[in-house]
């Protein structure tokens, strides 16, 4: 953006037009709304509120602070980093260079999950790999009566996790475990439910990503391995054993991968009851059971 794109008064609707144009340069996707999310934010309105105040003039001061917020766009910083945080499932999760940014498929896996742990008597539930903690949260704050774990590799995602699980007032309901794998919970823990959104990109396709997620989000969180499925190579080796009778595991697969996921985890004497597409008709998220539980009431 040029020093000089702002005269001394601009209004709100000079704003967001000059600021479009400045991002669609950049090849950001949906650069309006992005604008209108940074404006919102800069000056703490909704961000509907702006379509009633369009010939509201804007500070010197706000018109800085707006400038290097688009600007930071400009350079394909994600609009959840710069802002700080982003909302799932209605919950406001803080995000940042150390943990995945969650997608709204993920929404839908938390959505499955939780209807899953609702049903009586209150379970237990792990979150394999839990980054932001959104996925426990929503579980959490879903299931007060349920008994939620969560573990990551890295010490600075849990971080950022018990942030969030403090900041929804649930930090006295999810127990966080360092580690890697199962490796990081405590001896003699099984579950109800593993839920899991793993790294799942191929590792010569990192480089092939939007800058967004290539050059903010942490490797840990996308490299899944050579084909992408190593971590579901895991899963598929290690869950059972960690599962009580009439468990399932629910996994957010990439795209393509469903297929592939569903005859690994076969192999490993699993049960897949349900592969669901997302909000795109992708293959999604699968459900599964271990051929070696007691089969219990469908989810």
């Amino acid at each position: 953006m040029k020093e000089n794109s702002y005269s001394v008064a601009v209004t709100v609707l000079e704003t967001i037009q000059r600021s479009t144009s400045f991002l669609a340069r950049k090849g950001v996707e949906s650069p309006r709304l992005q604008v209108e999310l940074l404006l919102a934010h800069a000056l703490g309105v909704p961000r509907l509120k702006l379509y009633l105040n369009f010939e509201q003039q804007l500070s010197g001061a706000n018109l800085e602070t707006v400038r290097e917020l688009v600007r930071r766009r400009g350079k394909r910083e994600p609009l959840q980093h710069i802002i700080g945080s982003t909302s799932f499932c209605g919950w406001e999760i803080k995000v940042n260079r150390h943990v995945l940014v969650p997608r709204p498929e993920t929404e839908m896996l938390a959505e499955r999950a939780w209807q899953f742990l609702s049903k009586p008597p209150a379970g237990a539930a792990l979150d394999f790999g839990t980054g932001s903690g959104c996925l426990a949260i929503a579980l959490a704050a879903q299931c007060p009566g349920a008994n939620v774990h969560a573990a990551d590799i890295s010490e600075d995602a849990l971080r950022v996790a018990r942030e969030n699980a403090a900041q929804h007032n649930l930090s006295d309901r999810i127990q966080f475990h360092t580690g890697d794998g199962f490796a990081a919970l405590p001896s003699g823990l099984s579950f109800d439910l593993i839920v899991s959104n793993p790294p799942y990109v191929p590792s010569a396709e990192i480089e092939t990503l939007a800058p967004e997620v290539r050059d903010h989000d942490p490797r840990l969180a996308l490299d899944g391995g050579a084909d992408g499925l190593d971590f579901y190579r895991r899963l598929a080796a290690e869950a059972a054993s960690h599962l009580r009778p009439c468990g399932r595991i629910m996994l957010e697969a990439g795209d393509g991968q469903a297929e592939q996921i569903r005859r690994l985890f076969v192999q490993h004497k699993w049960v897949v009851e349900n592969v669901e597409a997302d909000y795109t008709a992708r293959p999604r998220i699968l459900t599964l059971r271990s051929a070696d539980v007691r089969h219990g009431p469908g989810v």
